[in-house]
């Protein structure tokens, strides 16, 4: 620790040191009755439920609060992380000794690691962030935290001290990401450092106090070989979807909320070739492709003023100036749908997007409607005419009843017939009842439809077995050892 741990411990009972805006991520859960936020900090395996009242308890709080007040880490800001760690682990067990506790090494080690946390991170959020087997987290006020595991929602036994402290914690995850959220701007969508999704409404949008919505994504993004172990997709349909993004089919990928679109973009996205420039544009930067050659771009909202704000739009009409090989749009939700299909009708095959929709067909009203939105003189039929001409695959991402993501059909757009688009499904998922645990029963059936793109698919030499066409119903699980990329390249 050396000349500057002697220099720190010197300053201890001055009051020379203060809190920076924290940066990084937590461990911890709150007390009850404070007016103050007052953190005691607890690890995953021993959190103790609001409102216990013992010395343990007290004496964490006692610690915490008399560290914020005389600790100021921006004097550490040059260490790293592990440095700066150790630095306050040494803190605390000088103030543990000053104040005559009894802990033991084991103890000390959790606190100090609490306390550090608490003091860059995002406070009780981090016992679950770290959660790998929580995939959402859903705060309505201070009081009640919610997650989802395996599909099912359930609360926590996370807790915020007071609304002041939720704010606290909400303005960091914002101000990390150059966002704000005030009463004058209360909504915000923006993202962890890490990529997770954030969704953020307060006061006085929010009643009874700050909603929050954060949907993790996973450390290793999953491959589509991943998703057919995991029965979401049976393995003939994504050998299919792999060939056709790799032979630059546009697709576009609808489904409601937390259906997995993201998930599966990205794992399609495995298919394109490491030789092509993508460039991808989404409100909040999500996406997390593999290539070495990706361009991000991010919206911007507008400033306090009121101006300098960047919409979808421009970016789309920006990234053509770009030189992409693809464009890549997180979610189509408005006006930028116009200036998307001029993309994709001029020379950016194999763009990809994501849009809510509950069914293929609807995502193609919802097309030709977000178009309009964007005030272009041109007549429903010429829209239609565009769609047609510039999408070729569908493909429905749905979350059933039970908290399973499958993929529930995959249609190809053929065409117009008078004012029209034409489609046919090649593969669907039909329910066919229901498990003793409440689970959804269904199969997976080929329809026996072989697709106009498969034309292409072939002339670029890409590998499909012959059978995969055939009307049956789809085994799940993988057909094979080898992956997709060893089978089809």
């Amino acid at each position: 620790m050396g000349r500057f741990s002697q220099a720190l411990n010197d300053d201890l009972g001055q009051g020379q040191i203060s809190v920076p805006a924290p940066l990084i991520v937590p461990q911890l859960i709150v007390a009850a009755d404070s007016e103050a936020p007052q953190p005691v900090i607890e690890t995953p395996e021993n959190l103790e439920p609001r409102g216990a009242g013992n010395a343990w308890l007290d004496t964490k709080i006692k610690l915490h609060t008399r560290l914020i007040d005389e600790i100021d880490l921006a004097q550490l800001d040059g260490l790293e992380s592990e440095e700066l760690r150790e630095q306050v682990h040494s803190i605390v067990t000088l103030m543990a000794q000053e104040e005559r506790l009894k802990m033991n090494t084991a103890d000390l080690r959790r606190l100090g690691n609490g306390v550090y946390d608490e003091m860059v991170g995002l406070g009780p959020l981090e016992v679950l962030l770290q959660d790998e087997t929580v995939s959402d987290i859903l705060i309505n006020g201070h009081e009640r935290v919610f997650v989802e595991r395996r599909g099912e929602l359930e609360l926590s036994a996370v807790r915020f001290a007071n609304e002041p402290h939720l704010l606290r914690i909400i303005n960091r995850i914002v101000a990390g990401v150059g966002r704000r959220v005030d009463e004058s701007q209360p909504l915000c969508d923006c993202r962890l450092l890490d990529g997770s999704r954030v969704n953020v409404a307060i006061a006085p949008i929010a009643v009874d106090g700050p909603l929050v919505s954060i949907r993790k994504f996973s450390k290793s993004p999953l491959t589509l070989d991943k998703l057919v172990e995991y029965n979401a997709i049976p393995d003939i349909v994504a050998q299919f979807l792999w060939a056709a993004c790799k032979a630059k089919v546009t697709i576009l990928i609808s489904g409601g909320t937390g259906s997995g679109k993201t998930t599966l973009l990205n794992a399609l996205s495995q298919s394109i070739s490491e030789k092509e420039r993508l460039i991808t544009i989404e409100d909040a930067a999500e996406l997390q492709l593999q290539q070495p050659h990706v361009a991000r771009m991010e919206t911007r909202p507008p400033n306090i003023e009121g101006k300098g704000e960047i919409k979808q739009r421009g970016l789309v009409k920006n990234a053509l100036r770009m030189r992409p090989d693809r464009v890549i749009l997180g979610e189509v939700r408005g006006e930028e749908a116009f200036d998307m299909l001029q993309a994709m009708n001029t020379g950016h095959e194999g763009s990809m997007a994501t849009l809510h929709a509950n069914t293929p067909r609807d995502a193609l009203t919802r097309l030709e409607q977000m178009v309009a939105m964007g005030d272009m003189k041109i007549t429903p039929e010429a829209v239609a005419g565009q769609i047609a001409s510039a999408v070729g695959l569908i493909v429905q991402a749905t979350r059933l009843s039970d908290g399973q993501r499958k993929i529930t059909s995959v249609a190809e757009v053929t065409g117009m017939e008078g004012s029209v688009i034409q489609m046919q499904e090649l593969f669907n998922f039909t329910r066919t009842g229901t498990g003793p645990k409440h689970e959804v029963i269904g199969e997976f059936r080929a329809t026996g439809i072989r697709p106009k793109c498969l034309e292409e698919i072939t002339t670029r030499a890409i590998p499909l077995p012959d059978n995969l066409f055939e009307p049956k119903v789809l085994q799940p699980g993988r057909t094979s050892d080898l992956s997709l990329k060893e089978r089809i390249g």
